[in-house]
């Protein structure tokens, strides 16, 4: 029973391997930054959970006790790499457009634009409101 667990650990970080692998060349090798921000984001993300699952089973298989530390980090990592990805990609769209190339508040109202607080459509809006 031990050797299945610990073939199980092997799988783990080796698949984890070649997912940090991946995602290290993808963010080498491709061209522009939003491709290269996508490798690293969900490949490493699975090397990283790929480790932390090894380390899981390992806790429980070879030091018979369960360590919760595992299974928080993982959570913790789950949670904010998508989220970290998403505002670096906005980040990236904001510097990289002009206010002129983004629909404005009225044309799109599901995206976050560059209009600003002093413009002369937020006086009228503001002056209409009072």
């Amino acid at each position: 029973m031990e050797t299945a667990f610990e073939a199980l650990i092997a799988f783990f970080l080796i698949v984890s391997g070649v997912f940090g692998f991946v995602g290290s060349y993808g963010l080498l090798k491709l061209k522009d930054s939003m491709s290269r921000l996508h490798a690293p984001t969900k490949a490493t993300t699975l090397g990283v959970g790929g480790v932390l699952l090894a380390s899981i089973f390992h806790s429980i298989a070879i030091e018979h006790h369960l360590s919760l530390h595992e299974l928080l980090i993982t959570l913790f990592l789950f949670l904010t790499a998508p989220v970290t990805a998403h505002f670096i990609a906005k980040a990236h769209i904001h510097m990289s457009e002009t206010p002129e190339t983004l629909p404005g508040a009225e044309q799109d109202g599901i995206w976050a634009t560059h209009d600003v607080p002093g413009d002369d459509e937020t006086e009228g809006d503001k002056d209409s409101n009072a």
